[in-house]
């Protein structure tokens, strides 16, 4: 089994945190399925674990890390914070409801889900619990360049280490990801396998390049994003497809390879078009049942 914090396997943070290329997805798990789904990536490898308030499974997840039988320092576990809990005391105190939920002392990475409302206040709640050492790194989710610059350029220190967006070999953001390189801000891949939509699995591209290497084409994509050292969360819950998807680690794609994907680019996202203004009103929808379902 590789070693997921080796420096093939990992990338460095801005503060030196390491962070598994390699993630496991928690989003749109069941919390009934949650527990033991993450038991079962533990068990194949992966010790990066990705949640969220809002995905609902917080507590399962904490649990399935408590009882994996790992020192605790071994399992790198992100959850982010979503836009009702935003500003200073309110992002404070979602914070430690996730810790409390989760059963854990720290966490690894807390993001800002979205780059709405008073994201400004809520960041620097994270940088407070940062300081303190309750969180041993921070960052944000979905948010475009102007927003990540803004927080990056106007904010204290320290900025965003992370910015989750989506990404995949049909919308692979490489204006975001030059400005994330220059600004070291760490870029991370959801929907990596673009959740099968516009066939991707058959994509005649990927297709070839996965026959070439005797591979399928969620390694192939998902090798692709590690090998530009993008950090990708995928999801399962079928343990033969944890371990498939685990094994993308272990071969590389050649020079021929990485251009025909990159030539796959339709710049123009398959979800949501965070920089439309129409999905101002998307999100707040979204927010206003986030509240009652989180009760705040």
């Amino acid at each position: 089994m590789a070693d997921m914090y080796d420096e093939r396997h990992c990338v460095v943070l801005a503060n030196g945190v390491k962070m598994p290329l390699l993630g496991f997805g928690c989003y749109q798990i069941p919390a009934a399925q949650a527990e033991r789904c993450v038991l079962d990536a533990i068990e194949v490898g992966y010790r990066h674990i990705d949640t969220a308030e809002a995905y609902m499974n917080e507590k399962e997840v904490g649990a399935a890390v408590r009882s994996s039988g790992l020192e605790r320092s071994d399992i790198f576990v992100t959850t982010k914070v979503w836009i009702c809990n935003f500003g200073r005391d309110k992002t404070k105190q979602a914070v430690y409801r996730s810790l409390e939920r989760m059963g854990l002392d720290y966490l690894d990475l807390v993001l800002l889900h979205q780059g709405f409302a008073d994201y400004y206040g809520a960041f620097k709640a994270l940088q407070e619990l940062y300081a303190e050492g309750v969180l041993k790194s921070i960052g944000v989710s979905n948010f475009f360049p102007r927003f990540l610059l803004d927080l990056v350029k106007f904010g204290d220190a320290p900025a965003p280490m992370v910015n989750q967006v989506e990404l995949h070999p049909y919308f692979q953001q490489p204006l975001a990801r030059e400005y994330m390189r220059q600004n070291k801000v760490q870029v991370q891949a959801w929907a990596p396998l673009a959740e099968l939509r516009n066939n991707i699995l058959h994509d005649p591209v990927l297709s070839a390049i996965a026959h070439k290497h005797g591979k399928t084409v969620a390694q192939v994509i998902l090798r692709y994003l590690t090998q530009n050292q993008v950090v990708a969360l995928v999801k399962s819950v079928h343990k033969e497809r944890m371990l498939e998807n685990l094994q993308s680690l272990e071969f590389d794609l050649d020079a021929d390879d990485m251009r025909a994907i990159a030539a796959l680019d339709q710049g123009k996202p398959l979800f949501f078009d965070h920089s439309a203004p129409e999905m101002v009103d998307v999100f707040h929808g979204f927010n206003e049942h986030m509240k009652s379902v989180l009760a705040v």
